[in-house]
């Protein structure tokens, strides 16, 4: 009973890692193949939103894989490619969206956010000090 079941957690665990999801023919050239992996890793799958192409199976990630592969094997730098995307499908589809008018708060909120709550933290900060202290309560300790 006990090796069904370890052999069953094993199963499950290791199935998904079996199935391949890109199928596609590797690049002869190791650097051609690291700029397509790096490329993929870096867009958004426009079905599923929160995965990359490279982890995702629908069949639009897979056309934009190919898409990608053939624009690369024409020659096409990492910017072209990214623009063709762009054009496209928008700035949605990509993880790190370009300094550009549209997508600058999206640069600038988290600095703004983290601004924002050093300079409230430092004043309750501040208003804490300001109160008084009632040293008669802490030297007679808890009321009940």
């Amino acid at each position: 009973m006990m090796n069904r079941i370890l052999i069953w957690l094993a199963l499950t665990l290791l199935a998904p890692a079996a199935i391949a999801i890109d199928t596609g023919e590797a690049f002869d050239d190791p650097v051609l193949q690291a700029r397509y992996e790096k490329i993929i890793s870096e867009v958004r799958c426009v079905t599923c939103q929160n995965v990359t192409i490279r982890d995702s199976n629908v069949f639009i990630a897979a056309d934009l894989r190919r898409e990608i592969r053939r624009l690369i094997s024409e020659g096409k730098s990492d910017a072209e490619v990214f623009d063709f995307l762009v054009t496209r499908y928008g700035d949605f589809v990509l993880y790190r969206p370009r300094l550009a008018g549209k997508t600058l708060f999206l640069w600038i909120a988290p600095f703004f956010l983290i601004l924002a709550g050093g300079i409230a933290i430092s004043r309750v900060v501040r208003h804490r000090m300001t109160l008084p202290i009632d040293d008669d309560a802490i030297e007679e300790g808890p009321t009940r």
